[in-house]
């Protein structure tokens, strides 16, 4: 006799076909520890009866949950749950930016079988060229394309890290004490970068899209030419979410060729197809395109990318040989793997609904308090001025509760105006939900204070 599954069938609440409806209640429930591993599910049959879909559509949303590895097919038994998942966090940290968790042991594991029948010995045996195996290039340059970036594979340069890929850009870009002109709040692992190798960084003013072209221009023109650099996030914006458009894009490729300054464009929020062309394909001769795969697949998987500027390229050879980057060809088959199943397709279009369904809930959770967000996004921003930003970190710490700190995304420590960013995607949904509750009180008790 089969067990009776435990779980009540539903559909999500989104935007989408009910295969995809379906797979994302099922992975809500199996990730947020709702669903045990080794819990039955139903059968197809029945489970397309109850929910009034068709047996195509529940064969199509199994299919794809076996995918992720997230449930386990049983000759002549059923479909069970293949993971199980326990959230025992004291401390509540909404101060990393990271993707909500997709990925299971059951899928590395499959991934892990694959690579070992495949992978080249000598990418072990022998040392990687300085901007990584041309084959590995190829194969990350068809990715980026799926972003609406085209690079010659000749002109990518491979790193460990999308940190490591902003470096380098730095470097070729600036050189020794150069200027970096970046929105006033910006990625605050570039602010450290850039402190760290003596590059002096000058805050740009920014709206609701970004950073805004006529004070760049303005800056522009009291900044030594042979030393400057604009380094921006034009999808996404870290710690804002701010998006540009396509006439922002165009004004800022404008200002940035009038002035002759190199553009630096860190793409890697960017979770598929963009709605607006890249920087990097508006002006590919002037622009250095940041990505990796960490945010829009897992932060394990630690891939930069760095596409060049033709004239770039022998000069990023040169200083790759001193200090070599490459990626570890390990984490490159993965990929390599992950391309040919189809998990890197599927991966990113789950983390937007599930970044929508984060959005939404701090929208419902957090009324009344004024911030910023995007439904693609997995962080928020809360503007205030920066002393009740600082009031409102140390309140949350005291309630366990950990925030980025506010001077970390502050380009210039003196400006007056600053803010609290949240990042949803890291903590259970459970976690974020309380954290959210107890932050709600708190910001409105110190934003009504600063008004």
């Amino acid at each position: 006799m089969l067990l009776q599954s435990p779980w009540t069938p539903r559909l999500a609440e989104i935007d989408a076909s009910a295969a995809e409806r379906l797979v994302l209640a099922l992975a809500d429930d199996i990730i947020e520890g709702r669903l045990q591993g080794g819990d039955r599910l139903p059968a197809h049959r029945d489970l397309a009866w109850q929910l009034e879909v068709g047996l195509g559509t529940v064969t199509k949303a199994y299919a794809a949950l076996e995918r992720r590895g997230l449930v386990r097919s049983v000759k002549g038994r059923g479909m069970f749950v293949a993971i199980r998942e326990a959230h025992e966090d004291r401390l509540i940290d909404l101060s990393a930016n990271v993707p909500p968790a997709m990925l299971s042991a059951r899928l590395l594991a499959r991934t892990l079988a694959g690579v070992a029948r495949k992978i080249d010995a000598d990418h072990l045996n022998l040392y990687s060229p300085p901007a990584g195996h041309l084959e590995h290039r190829r194969l990350l340059a068809r990715w980026l394309e799926t972003l609406g970036v085209r690079v010659d594979p000749a002109n990518l340069a491979l790193t460990s890290n999308a940190r490591q890929a902003i470096s380098l850009a730095f470097d070729l870009a600036c050189g020794p004490h150069g200027v970096i002109l970046t929105e006033r709040v910006t990625y605050p692992g570039a602010i450290s970068l850039a402190r760290r190798k003596g590059y002096r960084m000058q805050g740009i003013a920014i709206d609701a899209q970004g950073m805004v072209p006529e004070a760049l221009a303005e800056t522009l023109e009291d900044v030594a030419a042979s030393s400057r650099a604009v380094y921006l996030t034009p999808t996404l914006h870290n710690p804002t979410t701010a998006t540009m458009g396509m006439a922002r894009r165009q004004a800022i490729v404008e200002v940035c060729r009038k002035a002759g300054a190199w553009i630096i464009e860190d793409g890697v929020y960017a979770l598929g197809p963009p709605t607006a062309p890249a920087l990097a394909a508006l002006a590919p001769e002037r622009v250095f395109h940041v990505n990796g795969l960490s945010k829009s697949i897992g932060p394990g998987l630690r891939i930069g990318l760095l596409a060049l500027p033709g004239q770039m390229v022998e000069a990023a050879q040169d200083l790759l040989q001193d200090i070599p980057m490459a990626p570890s060809p390990l984490s490159c088959a993965v990929v390599e793997e992950w391309l040919s199943s189809g998990v890197i397709a599927s991966v990113p279009q789950d983390l937007r609904h599930e970044a929508r369904r984060r959005s939404s809930l701090a929208v419902s959770l957090l009324g009344g308090v004024q911030f910023v967000a995007h439904p693609d996004a997995y962080h928020l921003w809360v503007p205030m001025p920066r002393d009740a930003a600082d009031q409102l970190a140390a309140a949350a710490a005291s309630v366990g509760i950990r925030v980025t700190p506010p001077e970390s995304v502050m380009v210039d420590a003196g400006d007056p105006a600053s803010g609290i960013r949240l990042c949803l995607g890291g903590p259970s949904l459970e976690d974020v939900t309380q954290g959210l509750t107890l932050l709600g009180k708190l910001m409105k008790g110190t934003q009504s204070t600063a008004t």
